[in-house]
């Protein structure tokens, strides 16, 4: 038994040694810039967008998920949320983006992941018009849902806006670093073919 556990743990994939450096990561996991381009191609969403979302909703982890719920401070009851794995999408939109795109996919796999990212990203610029280049307003809705941030409820969560322009600031940053080491992956890439 403990042996299969060992097993399993070892087919984990840990984080990124280094989050706050795009080339870093994409360096360590070469696979991850390949998915990404594949992301980018399919849905037309800037890499450092989608990557900044998977920092912020996951921290790189395959299994994120979010806190138990407690009954009465101590007993355990369920999660707060249905959020699961890298880009913690909730039951209902990782069903939809299934039925949308007959994706049968899993949350704690990175490609399938960054396609759901991608995908949910053009899905709000085609509904409510919001570009993909719009990081934080981006955000918002992929954190309220596109319901939530039609009613705007993001306007009373201060805490939120915070986390929406720290998004924005790591998209920004991601950015920047992938335009100095984009040849020097582009590169290693063609080198694998």
């Amino acid at each position: 038994m403990i042996l299969v556990v060992l097993m399993m743990a070892g087919c984990a994939t840990a984080p990124p040694q280094n989050q706050s450096n795009l080339c870093d990561i994409f360096r360590e996991k070469p696979d991850w810039y390949e998915a990404a381009l594949d992301m980018k191609k399919e849905w037309g969403v800037p890499i450092q967008i989608a990557m900044a979302f998977v920092k912020q909703e996951s921290s790189f982890r395959d299994d994120a998920r979010p806190p138990k719920d407690y009954i009465l401070g101590f007993i355990p009851w369920g999660r707060i949320s249905s959020a699961y794995g890298y880009a913690q999408a909730q039951d209902p939109a990782w069903d939809d983006y299934q039925s949308a795109t007959d994706n049968g996919g899993s949350r704690n796999d990175f490609d399938d992941s960054l396609m759901f990212i991608g995908w949910y990203i053009s899905e709000t610029h085609r509904l409510l018009g919001v570009s993909k280049w719009d990081t934080y307003h981006q955000y918002l809705a992929y954190h309220e849902g596109r319901g939530g941030f039609k009613r705007r409820s993001y306007r009373y969560k201060p805490s939120l806006i915070r986390v929406a322009r720290k998004v924005e600031r790591q998209a920004k940053n991601y950015g920047w670093q992938l335009k100095k080491c984009r040849k020097e992956l582009d590169d290693n890439l063609s080198w694998f073919f």
